[in-house]
């Protein structure tokens, strides 16, 4: 199975008060953090969905990476849409893969293991659509096969992807997983500090 990722980063921070993607977080950026564990997950291409501050984010990446495995596209209505807008330009600029995991920015903490889990998990079942779980909670990244792409483009309702999620109810899979960081973001800054605290005791990728 190819899979692909998609991370979403073209939010304003505003209740962070700092510009998350830039955050230190055991020894680099909040943003490399993320793309490393897709990466290090075998992951073949990554598209960054960029929006505020973009441009920063992009030279710092082109730097620090194999551009073949990283694809750069932008939201420019970042300050006025939401999650599934950013979500289908990154599906737009996606190449064919058999499935896409899809990721906040703010969430860099993801074990590698969650990713390979929800692979198998897909794999196993033949699901259109499988997230991980935490006491019976859904968290992210789901991972989403690449036949979903049609539907989530054309989707013009209410309710971003959590509707869109409904339309595939019956297909969905869920496999449970033992990882805290699937729990945490850093929309605030105390969010922030319990995620620094934790990843101290990780391994860089």
């Amino acid at each position: 199975m190819e899979t692909h990722g998609i991370i979403l980063v073209a939010g304003l921070s505003s209740r962070m008060g700092e510009f998350k993607p830039l955050l230190k977080l055991n020894g680099k950026t909040m943003i490399e953090n993320s793309v490393d564990s897709m990466l290090h997950a075998g992951v073949n291409e990554v598209i960054i969905v960029l929006g505020y501050r973009g441009e920063e984010v992009e030279v710092l990446l082109r730097n620090k990476y194999d551009n073949s495995q990283l694809v750069f596209t932008h939201n420019l209505k970042y300050s006025e849409t939401d999650m599934l807008v950013s979500a289908k330009i990154g599906i737009t600029a996606l190449n064919t893969c058999d499935a896409f995991y899809l990721l906040p920015g703010d969430m860099p903490a993801i074990d590698i293991k969650t990713f390979l889990d929800v692979k198998e998990a897909m794999l196993k079942s033949n699901a259109m659509v499988v997230f991980p779980t935490i006491d019976g909670h859904r968290q992210h990244p789901p991972l989403i096969s690449y036949k979903c792409i049609n539907y989530i483009l054309q989707f013009e309702n209410e309710g971003g992807l959590r509707e869109v999620w409904k339309h595939f109810e019956n297909q969905i899979e869920t496999v449970s997983v033992d990882d805290y960081g699937c729990t945490i973001d850093a929309d605030t800054k105390a969010d922030y500090d319990k995620m620094v605290n934790y990843m101290k005791g990780k391994s860089n990728y």
